[in-house]
């Protein structure tokens, strides 16, 4: 089918990745690179970074129960400061904001789909002033789904009235591609956010860079 529609993962390809401050916590620590990323992925469903995006912990919880398991496997990284580093570095990338601009104003629809937390109590978030930019905006933090399961690319696909085939998705971390591949989304792995942009070009058969 034709394209229709371009989905945005936001960390690591809207906005810069929260792996660079997990990369700079490791190396101010000595830890191994990837330290704090396969501890997350190693405690699945259960940790307190999948609880969290997934909405079912406030930020105050989080910082308890990751604390705590962090200890238990001898990483010494403080939760709150983890994340207030990756709130302070999470600087928006305008080429993607202007390729979205872009993307609209040709006719295709665009979602942005990620895996968030709630930063206040009401449930609010820091990404707020972006959420105009797109024409749906699916956030674990709300849906109670997390990437990578097949759900919630289906929510955002329903979101925007189209089948998984007529998308593309871009993330930055290959597990949650997988996913979208397997759903039939074409997927390109955002490294740097001009190369992405230029596959997706390539896919479309539209310009978006300057």
């Amino acid at each position: 089918m034709a394209i229709k529609a371009v989905i945005f993962d936001l960390g690591g390809v809207v906005f810069d990745s929260p792996m660079d401050v997990f990369a700079r916590f490791e190396a101010l620590l000595g830890l191994p690179h990837n330290t704090l990323n396969h501890h997350i992925v190693r405690m699945g469903s259960a940790g307190a970074w999948a609880r969290l995006e997934k909405g079912s912990l406030t930020l105050p919880q989080f910082f308890e129960a990751f604390d705590a398991e962090l200890s238990e496997a001898g990483i010494p990284i403080s939760a709150r400061q983890l994340m207030e580093e990756i709130a302070e570095h999470g600087a928006i990338r305008p080429v993607m904001i202007e390729a979205i601009r872009r993307l609209r104003s040709k006719g295709f629809k665009v979602a942005a789909l990620t895996n968030n937390w709630a930063v206040d109590q009401d449930g609010t978030g820091s990404m707020d002033g972006i959420k105009n930019e797109f024409d749906a905006f699916v956030e674990s933090s709300k849906s109670g789904l997390q990437k990578p399961d097949p759900r919630i690319y289906e929510l955002a696909c329903r979101s925007l009235d189209i089948a998984p085939d007529e998308a593309v998705f871009l993330d930055d971390i290959g597990r949650n591609l997988k996913t979208a591949r397997r759903l039939g989304m074409a997927t390109i792995k955002v490294s740097r956010a001009e190369e992405a942009l230029a596959e997706l070009e390539g896919l479309i058969g539209q310009k978006l860079l300057d």
